[in-house]
Order: C-alpha cells, then structure tokens, then sequence
C-alpha cells in the first residue's frame, strides 16, 4: 500500500472488505482539510474536533450499510457529511455570516446604521436575525453556496467540487442568492419604526 499513492476509492473498497488500515489511511490523509473545513464554521477548536468525529463515524456507518455510491470521489462526499453537520451545529448556534453584496456592499452598510444609536443598534439587532431567518428561507443549493463562500471563505472551485456542480451552476446559485436576499432585505428593513415596533 506504501509502495504507490493508493487511490480513495481503492482505499473504501479494502475497507468494504474488512481492511480496518485502509479506512484509518483515509482518516490520516483528509481529517487536516475535514477539520479546516468545520473549524471556518464554528470558530471552535474542540467543536471542530468533535464534528470531525462525527463526519468520520457517519462515513463509516454510510459505507457498513452499503449505501455509499459516490463514483470515487470520497472527499467531496465526506467534506459534504462535515460541511452538513457544522450548518447544523451553526444553526442551533444561531450565527449568519454579514454577506456582502455583488457591488462590494454590506447588507449593513446598505442600510446607513448611525453607530452611536441605540435605536439603531437595535434595528442592527433585528436585521441580524431577520437576515438569518431570510437565509434559512432561500432553497438549499443557494443557501448552502452563500454559506460556504461567505462564511467558509471557500473559492468557487472548491465550492463546485464539494457540492458536485460546475463553477458556472455555483456562481448562479450564488448570484441568485444575493439578488432573493436584497429583494427580500429591500422590502422589509427601511419602514422599521423602533417607536411602532416596540422591544
């Protein structure tokens, strides 16, 4: 096995037969970028860790049922598992990235927040979380690309290999998920009235 770079997929299919080594093989070559991955997500060594884990223990448990069908391609499958279980983590933490627009502006910035306020702190606070509820709103493939480049940094290459799509299909669900979230911010936030809306 040493002798020449053994290929992720000749790597599951010894651990399809029993080969424990083959499987602790993988875990030595990916868990560097697994744990990369989850750590840009919840900013927390031990939680990183944690979830890396679990990504690990949820391969194992997909590849011993015999669902495991990915055509070889073992780590954007397992990044998938890890990217999955961080947005989970994520979103019982209840923290969203500030998304920046196509033009360069902040969601905030469009807003024109007066920073000595506290009126309008707390018109920030509110657009904070009515911003997280409009993300949980968009459909999965735009929300899941906003995420990964906002928040997880990741070029769109790497986002296209993790989620199995070509750059041009993550640049458009990236670009409608934008135009979805500033329709949608557009709408709401300039008629908010801290005196009418009471906290």
């Amino acid at each position: 096995m040493e002798k020449y770079q053994v290929s992720d997929s000749e790597l599951v299919s010894l651990y399809i037969q029993g080969n424990e080594k083959a499987f602790e093989k993988l875990v030595q070559r990916h868990k560097s970028k697994i744990y990369t991955t989850i750590y840009l997500i919840v900013k927390d060594q031990y939680v990183a860790e944690d979830l890396m884990q679990d990504s690990f223990v949820k391969a194992v448990d997909t590849i011993k049922s015999g669902k495991y069908n990915d055509e070889g391609k073992f780590l954007p499958w397992i990044l998938r598992i890890a990217h999955n279980l961080a947005i989970d983590h994520f979103r019982r933490d209840k923290r969203y990235p500030e998304i920046v627009f196509e033009d360069g502006s902040n969601v905030f910035n469009t807003l024109d927040f007066s920073e000595d306020s506290i009126e309008s702190l707390q018109i920030r606070q509110e657009t904070h979380e009515h911003l997280r509820e409009l993300i949980q709103r968009l459909p999965e493939p735009q929300r899941q690309v906003l995420i990964m480049r906002h928040y997880e940094d990741m070029s769109f290459q790497e986002i296209a290999d993790a989620t199995g799509v070509s750059i041009n299909t993550a640049l458009g669900r990236m670009r409608y998920a934008l135009i979805n979230l500033r329709k949608q911010l557009s709408n709401r936030v300039p008629i908010y009235d801290t005196t009418v809306y009471p906290r």
